[in-house]
């Protein structure tokens, strides 16, 4: 498909990367305005979702609200696992106890949020599929290409792409990941580092039902996660395994016939599941963390990884990315309904206050978190172990924790809250 052409006295966004986000972000601004935005997302594979596949990510109930504002929720239920229990111990792999420290639960209605689960685990293929049907249907224009340079021309920015065709929009979303070329061309400094660490994904089956549950393990080399997927694959049952280990012992593991793998997983396994299969994977990913020094140029505003990076260990990539989405998609709303320039200076000031505390405070949480519970020193154990303890037994601080891991603040973006932009 070729770029949306705007209608005479329309305005034009221009998207650099077709992820998760991205196709948020398109489909929330094209609801919301119509022919008057042309919305059009630039990526070298389209809307192909294949790309996602065998990724699972956790939705926190912001997410949720959102994808049912922009009404697709009640397309991802096959594919939508609620998080009924997560449960976090911490040990070390030859311990024979786990002692089970924290546990976020829905037994009781104060650990709910509006009624639902505070979480849920989706699959990314699914998600993104849905996105870009939705898109498509909204009239969002899909363009299979890069972009390669942007220049910034007085009210308005153009874009060349690798296949030599030129754009024009009011702003362009570098939405191009944690490496980001059009970040760096506009000379936006990121501060950030790689960890030690490599995590590994995969998709097991298990014979016996998980019911829900999400387990999540510290080990001295990094967390090992258990997330519950959609019943389904040949034994019934499956989990997402997410699991952060050091670089060199990852090499060695990945380098090891399938069988070998799955013996480390069921070394580090604490369920009574049955049976387990590996159905997709291991995968391999680098990890680090980092922060752009601010998150817009003339003409370009940040959007995800571009602009933050951060540890898998808190599960909130997705839900950084989604609530950035809904706050761009607020401030150019506002901009647009007051017949103002939504790629101004003024609504990407707005954007850049509505998310680069919350990202910076993300990105150093996760960071602390992951120091704190790789280390294996005893005196950081005992107290890591009693502050999880303490947690547990405050119903109030519990409640607290949830409500921001599930983006129920009145300051989260309306979308994020389940409203109307």
């Amino acid at each position: 498909m070729t770029a949306e052409t705007p209608r005479p006295g329309s305005r034009a966004l221009l998207i650099a990367g077709g992820g998760l986000p991205s196709l948020a972000l398109a489909l929330a601004l094209k609801q919301a305005h119509g022919p008057a935005l042309a919305v059009t997302v630039v990526d070298p594979s389209g809307a192909d979702s294949a790309r996602h596949r065998g990724r699972a990510y956790a939705l926190a109930a912001g997410g949720r609200r959102m994808l049912d504002r922009l009404g697709i929720w009640d397309r991802l239920t096959d594919a939508a696992e609620p998080i009924t229990a997560m449960v976090i111990s911490d040990s070390r792999l030859a311990d024979p106890v786990r002692p089970v420290f924290l546990t976020f639960g829905q037994e009781a209605d104060d650990d709910r949020i509006d009624g639902a689960p505070f979480a849920h685990m989706i699959e990314a293929e699914a998600l993104a599929a849905v996105l870009a049907a939705a898109c498509r249907d909204a009239g969002v224009a899909f363009v299979t290409a890069g972009v390669v340079r942007a220049t910034p021309e007085g009210p308005a920015i153009q874009a060349q792409l690798t296949t030599g065709e030129r754009l024009r929009g009011d702003l362009l979303v570098a939405a191009d990941g944690a490496r980001s070329r059009l970040r760096e061309a506009a000379r936006i400094g990121w501060v950030g580092w790689s960890y030690p660490q490599v995590g590994i994904v995969a998709t097991i089956g298990h014979a016996r039902p998980h019911e829900g549950r999400a387990f999540e393990h510290f080990l001295p080399s990094g967390p090992f996660a258990i997330l519950p997927l959609r019943d389904g694959g040949a034994l019934g049952h499956r989990s997402s395994i997410v699991w952060t280990e050091r670089a060199d012992a990852a090499e060695a593991l990945l380098s090891g016939a399938p069988d070998e793998v799955l013996g480390e997983i069921e070394r580090r396994f604490t369920l009574d599941l049955g049976v387990l299969a590996l159905e997709h994977g291991p995968s391999r990913h680098p990890l680090a963390v980092g922060l752009a020094r601010r998150f817009h140029a003339d003409r370009l505003a940040l959007l995800g990884d571009a602009a933050h990076l951060i540890h898998p260990i808190a599960g909130q990539g997705l839900n950084l990315g989604l609530a950035d989405a809904a706050a761009l998609a607020e401030a150019m709303t506002g901009a647009l309904r007051l017949g103002l320039d939504p790629g101004g200076p003024e609504v990407l000031r707005d954007y850049e206050r509505a998310r680069r505390f919350d990202s910076f405070a993300m990105a150093a949480t996760t960071d602390g978190l992951n120091r704190l519970f790789s280390n294996d020193a005893l005196p950081l154990r005992l107290a890591r172990d009693l502050g999880l303890g303490i947690v547990d037994r405050l119903p109030g601080l519990k409640r607290f924790f949830i409500g921001e891991a599930a983006a129920a603040r009145g300051t989260r973006p309306r979308l994020m809250r389940g409203e109307a932009l």
